[in-house]
């Protein structure tokens, strides 16, 4: 009974060491690669799960590589996933640009992915120009006329650029700067509408693409639209801003001449109020008779007279004007 009890704890004890050998060395793995053409050892692929790298994510993409003839290291391959770059990618990326005879080595490659771009979709844009669709982008001709473009950028990506060059966004804004100098050149905006491929050559000329991850094939002006006229509007602004400095000067004027106007008026008051004591002073002092003062107060009566008369015919001959 002991013997049988023995012999069954050593025939599971191997059963659990056979499970954790297999589960821990990927021998299925290591026989596909065998069968694949791809030299590897069970050591490596033991040393892979020691540095916790999953050996499918290297050795797939490896023996993908071998079939395409490409000559690569695993080492390379597991630093590159080691260090975060996505080690699949990277060699669809390289079989795809030797299918497409682009000069892309490993290290330029695992530098592309490393820095966050898409090395695949790069290929494949290299091969395949992208095509770039701008926002509508406002520009005044120099009659003053708005008019808003709307244009298609073909792009192909830049391999040797694409580590530290600029994105679709810079693109777009110096397609954008391009077309708005190129609109404001123009002497009128009809001139714009007759030849929109005008703008294309003027933009292409500027060599918008330095610097930049892509190279632009060609733009496209894909719609010119008639907006507000600026210039008449900005005419209308100024003249409204000038006739309000007018309207605040004239406003000004009167006020002053109101108060010049009242100044004028106190002084001849303040004359009258001197005349009754000059008269009085002219009596007490001889200067003036008593006959001269009643024929001074009938002139007065007589001036005061004629006054009213002439203003009451004034308004009769107005009211008969506006009638």
């Amino acid at each position: 009974m002991p013997a049988i009890i023995f012999s069954f704890g050593i025939i599971i004890l191997i059963i659990i060491l056979l499970i954790l050998f297999f589960t821990f060395v990927p021998v299925g793995l290591w026989i596909t690669a065998f069968f694949s053409g791809v030299s590897i050892s069970l050591s490596t692929l033991v040393g892979m799960r020691l540095r916790r790298v999953r050996p499918g994510h290297i050795v797939n993409p490896m023996i993908k590589a071998t079939k395409a003839g490409l000559s690569l290291d695993i080492s390379s391959l597991e630093a590159h996933y080691l260090a975060g770059g996505n080690v699949d990618t990277l060699v669809d990326a390289l079989i795809a640009a030797q299918r497409a005879d682009i000069p892309l080595d490993f290290e330029r490659a695992a530098a592309i992915d490393l820095a966050g771009r898409d090395v695949l979709e790069a290929v494949q844009v290299s091969v395949n120009p992208k095509v770039i669709q701008t926002p509508n982008i406002s520009a005044v001709a120099q009659d003053g006329i708005e008019v808003v473009v709307k244009a298609k950028v073909t792009v192909r990506a830049n391999i040797a650029r694409l580590v530290g060059g600029a994105g679709e966004d810079t693109i777009v804004a110096r397609v954008g700067e391009g077309i708005v100098t190129t609109v404001g050149s123009s002497e009128n905006y009809k001139g714009v509408l007759e030849d929109p491929d005008n703008i294309s050559k003027m933009v292409l000329e500027k060599g918008l693409d330095s610097g930049t991850a892509y190279e632009i094939l060609s733009i496209d002006i894909a719609d010119v639209d008639v907006a507000r006229n600026i210039g008449a509007r900005l005419q209308t602004d100024q003249a409204e801003a000038d006739k309000r400095i007018a309207e605040a000067k004239a406003s000004e004027r009167r006020a002053m001449a109101m108060a010049r106007e009242q100044e004028m008026r106190a002084a001849v008051v303040e004359a009258e109020a001197q005349v009754p004591l000059a008269l009085a002073e002219a009596l007490k002092s001889g200067n003036l008779g008593a006959l001269d003062y009643y024929k001074l107060r009938n002139m007065e009566s007589d001036t005061a007279m004629r006054e009213s008369i002439s203003y009451g015919a004034k308004k009769k001959a107005e009211k008969r004007k506006d009638d």
